[in-house]
């Protein structure tokens, strides 16, 4: 009983943990990539950060949030 209450309260940690024994990676956990974008996409994505002041990296993620 008491069990079950621990497995439901802290689903998303144990699927995490399973997630990680299966890929060897956190969804927390960041990395590093290569893109190639157009002129016009990287002048406007300083923009917004200048605006926004969040890193560019930051507001490509909130755009492809995957929860």
């Amino acid at each position: 009983m008491q069990s079950n209450k621990i497995l439901s309260k802290y689903k998303e940690m144990f699927q995490a943990l399973e997630d990680y024994d299966k890929t060897r990676e956190l969804p927390f956990q960041r990395k590093r990539i290569d893109i190639t974008l157009s002129v016009n996409a990287i002048r406007k994505l300083r923009e917004i950060s200048k605006k926004t002041g969040k890193p560019i990296s930051r507001i490509v993620e909130e755009k492809f949030r995957v929860d």
